[in-house]
């Protein structure tokens, strides 16, 4: 298949490295340093499950320049949606679909509005990746998944095709019936995660292990729960019993890539995570106490230390 990559950070740089190796037409749409050394030296992914090491790959800054795509792995941070998206419209000329694995239940909402409905399906990233430095990704764990899914019947063939490939290429890949849930369901995990663990400036293990912080995880994800009833998607009432118990299953230094990013002096995707669940709480008539006041307090944050 003819995969372009847009963010090559943790999430589009692991992956797209596993289609690259697999011999798939892989191009990474990068910026700054990261670009520069992909294509000096090549893709490094430091994996336990999916080493990569040195791997030449195609790389640009400018979609313009690349062949249109059979699909568009839509990675970059959910501040940037707004400004990729209208560099997307050539990749897809020839009928290609964009999936965007971002964090967030809105992205491809975003996407649709600017490119068209049928042109977006829906896909969720699992796994703890990083760049650790140019060109160089570091993978946490063993937990590497994707779940992509149709939100029109005629994009159901292009995901089996993608499907197909992801898993000739070792990847843990999966098309599900209700994208749209699995969308959720990750959320609830992720603004609890996030949010807890950049609270506290401390990995998942330090506040698992805590019983105050573990109690703003689980409220983080009850309030979650209840947003996403609101919108339709009901989860049973063992759900959050069942996400915790997922939690205490992780790698204990594993961060949240919004730790990782406060730390580093970067911009927060807080508006997106905890915030956007205080919006919508807010707008359904929902009380969302944890998540405001945790949006509240990584706010002099956002726009980065830099």
């Amino acid at each position: 298949m003819r995969i372009a990559v847009m963010g090559a950070g943790g999430v589009g740089g692991y992956f797209g490295g596993q289609l690259a190796r697999a011999g798939h037409e892989v191009a990474f749409i990068a910026r700054g340093r990261h670009l520069a050394a992909l294509r000096g030296q090549g893709l490094t992914v430091d994996s336990a499950v999916g080493p990569v090491q040195a791997l030449p790959v195609a790389a640009t800054d400018d979609p313009a320049e690349l062949a249109p795509a059979d699909v568009v792995l839509f990675c970059v941070k959910l501040w940037d949606v707004e400004a990729s998206a209208a560099g997307l419209a050539p990749l897809l000329s020839a009928g290609g679909i964009v999936i965007p694995f971002q964090n967030g239940v809105e992205s491809h909402q975003m996407l649709a509005r600017a490119l068209g409905a049928g042109r977006v399906a829906g896909g969720v990233a699992h796994i703890g990746a990083v760049i650790r430095a140019p060109g160089v990704i570091a993978h946490t764990g063993t937990m590497a998944k994707l779940r992509v899914g149709a939100f029109e019947a005629a994009q159901e063939p292009r995901l089996a095709e993608f499907v197909a490939a992801g898993k000739a290429a070792g990847i843990d890949i999966e098309c599900v019936d209700d994208i749209r849930r699995s969308l959720w369901e990750k959320f609830v995990f992720l603004v609890a995660m996030s949010g807890a663990t950049a609270l506290a400036r401390q990995p998942i293990g330090v506040v698992r292990a805590d019983a105050d912080l573990r109690e703003v995880l689980a409220a983080a994800m009850r309030e979650t729960v209840a947003v996403a009833a609101a919108h339709g998607v009901v989860f049973g009432e063992t759900f959050v019993d069942r996400q915790m118990s997922f939690v205490d299953g992780l790698p204990a230094e594993m961060r949240s890539s919004m730790l990782n990013d406060l730390l580093a002096g970067n911009r927060l995707e807080a508006p997106w995570l905890a915030g956007a669940v205080a919006r919508m709480a807010k707008a359904a008539g929902l009380p969302a106490p944890v998540n405001a006041t945790v949006y509240a307090a990584l706010k002099p944050y956002l726009g980065g230390a830099r």
